[in-house]
């Protein structure tokens, strides 16, 4: 994949995406905030209030939040079909991601049913209108690339996970409603390795050989292995709903989706060591980081049957959403955020005629340095935060305080290379 074969014509307006990424980090400090307030007594079950509520700041607000806006961005500039009325429709998806993200963590820290309706309401009305615009935009697609396909399976996943967490969602807030905890873990299984597991292969296919000058991946894995994984997750999901009778079924999904996984993840690895540059990049540190936690919730899961581990479930959570998912979505932002704003610099100063005028590179637009200490920062709350999920009383504050400390300065380095780009259009209008 090469820029060249890119639409930057039919880029939308830098504000976009950029509200979705400016705004995710927030609700990790707001995660944060909740494990700190309440201490190892989160970590008690996986179904205590501030840990439910922790969980969805990060998988809604945080990783949901940032795919939402990446895929709007991607949909006009890698698949030549842009999203009707972008300003408008952005604008929308974010207000409902926002406040129905807001208003389900707050009823599950409070377990006020009102709360829980208007998320129900809010957040499913959001996702609903979000997918129903996704999937009217591949199919305008121009573009015949994997990355159109797999997208398109992963709106899926996240249709079939709203719904569930629509009903979950309709158990807490109706008395009318039963609430069927049977299906949060299907919950789980569509959200994480469906949603967040299919976008993030397929973005990677074009832009780990984008960004990272690798070679392309090959076609037979583009082309099978994401029919593999959901054709396993729904064999999966299946014996979920039938775990007494149909245990098995959990056993065969289980293995496509943990074989899918890990070939994504030694071929992501193996095509990094070919790469045409070798300098240090801290896009690649946060991928490898992501596929090494990848390989180990897979490893893990696995061979729970033989551990016995109490605290499997915890461990596979902080693997899976904080050091998989987390660790990727940084990564990307760190490439995605300076390219963008560099892109609409370059295309405010032609269309000013201001040729002459240099404008900074992408690495000049978020300095290393302070990339490099957020990469720490949030590389050591991993850590604590695998620690926390054995060892909660010790662990859990300093991994929310680092946690905190690592976001907030992830949001402050987006916040300024945004601010960067407003000086320079300031300059020239001043000028």
């Amino acid at each position: 994949m090469k820029v060249t074969a890119l639409s930057l014509e039919q880029t939308p307006p830098l504000s976009v995406p950029l509200r979705f990424f400016l705004t995710a980090p927030v609700f990790v400090v707001a995660a944060a905030i909740v494990l700190l307030w309440h201490g190892h007594a989160a970590l008690d079950s996986r179904w205590t209030p501030p840990l439910l509520a922790a969980t969805h700041f990060l998988t809604l607000g945080f990783l949901t939040m940032i795919m939402a806006g990446a895929i709007q961005q991607l949909l006009p500039v890698l698949m030549a079909s842009p999203v009707p009325r972008p300003r408008l429709t952005s604008a929308v998806i974010h207000l409902a991601l926002t406040l129905g993200t807001l208003s389900l963590g707050a009823g599950m820290l409070t377990g006020k049913g009102g709360l829980f309706l208007g998320a129900l309401v809010v957040l499913g009305a959001g996702l609903i209108f979000f997918v129903l615009m996704v999937m009217f935009c591949l199919f305008q697609a121009r573009s015949s690339h994997a990355t159109v396909f797999v997208m398109g399976l992963a709106v899926i996943a996240l249709l079939v996970t709203a719904g569930l967490g629509i009903l979950l969602a309709a158990g807490h807030g109706l008395n009318s409603v039963p609430l069927f905890r049977t299906l949060t873990d299907l919950h789980l299984l569509w959200g994480m390795l469906g949603w967040v597991g299919l976008l993030v292969i397929g973005v990677a296919y074009q832009v780990v050989p984008m960004f990272q000058l690798t070679p392309n991946y090959p076609g037979l894995l583009m082309r099978w292995l994401p029919r593999i994984l959901f054709a396993g997750l729904s064999i999966w999901g299946m014996g979920l709903l039938f775990p007494e009778e149909r245990k098995w079924l959990q056993w065969i999904g289980g293995g496509g989706v943990v074989g899918s996984f890990a070939a994504f993840s030694f071929m992501t690895l193996r095509l990094q060591q070919q790469r045409r540059r070798r300098l240090s990049d801290i896009n690649i540190d946060f991928w490898r980081l992501a596929l090494v936690c990848l390989l180990a919730a897979m490893g893990l899961w696995t061979a729970q049957g033989f551990l016995q581990l109490p605290q499997t479930e915890l461990l596979l959570g902080v693997l899976l959403v904080a050091g998989f998912a987390m660790s990727v979505v940084s990564g990307m932002l760190y490439k995605i955020v300076p390219f963008l704003v560099w892109l609409h610099l370059n295309n405010y100063m032609q269309a000013t005629g201001r040729w002459g005028e240099q404008i900074p590179n992408m690495k000049q637009i978020l300095p290393s340095q302070r990339s490099r200490l957020q990469f720490w920062l949030q590389f050591s709350a991993l850590l604590l935060l695998l620690l926390a999920a054995v060892w909660p009383g010790p662990f859990i504050r300093p991994a929310a305080l680092t946690m905190l400390a690592a976001f907030s300065l992830l949001w402050w380095n987006l916040l300024d290379g945004l601010r960067l780009y407003y000086r320079y259009i300031g300059a020239g209008e001043e000028g």
